[in-house]
């Protein structure tokens, strides 16, 4: 079993302005990096043996910060990345809400549907998440590996390593480079 800790990547501009970023490729603002350097002071000491990171800019920054102590190289790894957003990506959150209503901007009915055109689903973002956390304990079949990636990313993982519906992921966002621990694969 290895254990993960999982990080949302620092604030950036658009998180601060209440926008969808997606898959959106978007620069940390400097309390985000603020946030990665405060997080990497706060583990350094925990001995992870691997680092993985989403490719967007966002994830993959703030894993540098906070891997930094550990001299650990960073893989990168798209299967990390946000939910795509679709049409709602770069759209502000009050304007997605008034637009289409409370129930697009809740956790989906039906999790295998996305909420939005042109975006994934729940379900998609567990597939490719569970795929990459099943690839990282086989590499790292005892070990602590750090794993930054994007809010309802990290969410949906946690879900499953929890056995919680991921149609409930949205209440387990974590806050910007906030750490969830799980067990992967879970027992």
């Amino acid at each position: 079993m290895t254990e993960i800790w999982l990080i949302r990547h620092g604030q950036t501009d658009w998180n601060l302005a209440r926008r969808f970023q997606g898959q959106s490729d978007i620069a940390l603002n400097q309390t985000g990096i603020r946030q990665a350097y405060s997080c990497a002071d706060k583990l350094a000491k925990v001995n992870f043996e691997a680092v993985y990171a989403s490719d967007l800019l966002r994830a993959h920054k703030t894993a540098e910060i906070i891997s930094a102590p550990h001299k650990l190289e960073i893989k990168a790894d798209p299967r990390l990345r946000e939910i795509c957003m679709g049409v709602w990506e770069g759209q502000f959150f009050d304007d997605v809400h008034s637009k289409y209503g409370d129930s697009l901007m809740e956790g989906p009915r039906d999790p295998s549907q996305p909420r939005v055109e042109g975006g994934e689903s729940f379900f998609q973002v567990a597939q490719r998440m569970s795929a990459a956390a099943d690839d990282i304990a086989n590499l790292h079949p005892h070990g602590k590996v750090l794993l930054v990636s994007h809010g309802l990313a990290v969410a949906v993982l946690f879900c499953l390593a929890r056995d919680i519906p991921i149609t409930q992921a949205n209440k387990y966002i974590p806050d910007n480079t906030a750490a969830l621990q799980i067990n992967w694969p879970k027992i």
